[in-house]
């Protein structure tokens, strides 16, 4: 039985550390802040320049001012600081943010990521993913395994217009857990398999070259 969403949020969240400056994507990645585990000190930062992000507000609760990069409202906590998104972008260019999980529409298995564009789809910009796969220390991606139409998201070689080349190392999605060695030619290592998905099944929703290494996930 494949993760749901919330449950690949929670197994994304494994990848924090205490004391992280951590970057998350629209979509998935957004409900990593709700699994943040007890007693670990974690600070969220938004392109849009807001750092130490609180918690999605209760309906009595949203302030209209208060958005993540992702438009979605957001709270505030006793440590949050506001600043341009100029100053925001430094921080992500200058190398301070520890972790970014972000959303994508294909990964490949040398860890090039595109998740900015669909050909012959109208886009208002790229946002900030260049900027953040370039100068985040470490980058997960959470998606979904497939496409809407069944095709596999992890390639051999993206088809998409890329949005990094070599940044990806990690990739979670609703059937297993894939590291990538995105600075060698090898074939990504499949180290967790959803719990109730067979091997062959992700073998035949995958393009992308792989090796199981894996645990069957609870």
């Amino acid at each position: 039985m494949a993760w749901t969403r919330d449950q690949l949020a929670q197994r994304a969240a494994k990848e924090l550390r205490d004391g992280f400056y951590v970057n998350l994507g629209i979509g998935i990645p957004t409900l990593v802040a709700n699994y943040i585990p007890p007693g670990m000190e974690v600070t969220l930062q938004s392109e849009n320049g807001m750092l130490g992000m609180g918690p999605f507000p209760y309906e009595d609760e949203v302030d209209p001012d208060l958005i993540n990069a992702g438009k979605q409202t957001i709270t505030e906590l006793p440590k949050s600081s506001y600043f341009s998104s100029a100053d925001s972008f430094a921080m992500i260019r200058g190398g301070h943010i520890d972790l970014s999980i972000l959303g994508a529409m294909e990964v490949s298995q040398n860890g090039d990521l595109a998740n900015w564009m669909v050909p012959g789809r109208m886009v208002k910009g790229m946002g900030g993913a260049m900027d953040l796969v370039a100068g985040v220390k470490r980058v997960v991606v959470v998606m979904e395994h497939t496409a809407k139409d069944g095709a596999p998201k992890l390639l051999r070689k993206c088809a998409l217009p890329l949005t990094g080349v070599r940044v990806v190392d990690l990739v979670i999605t609703d059937l297993g857990v894939f590291e990538i060695d995105k600075k060698g030619e090898g074939p990504m290592q499949l180290i967790e398999i959803a719990d109730g998905v067979a091997l062959d099944e992700i073998r035949a929703k995958t393009e992308a070259a792989f090796e199981p290494r894996m645990q069957q996930a609870a």
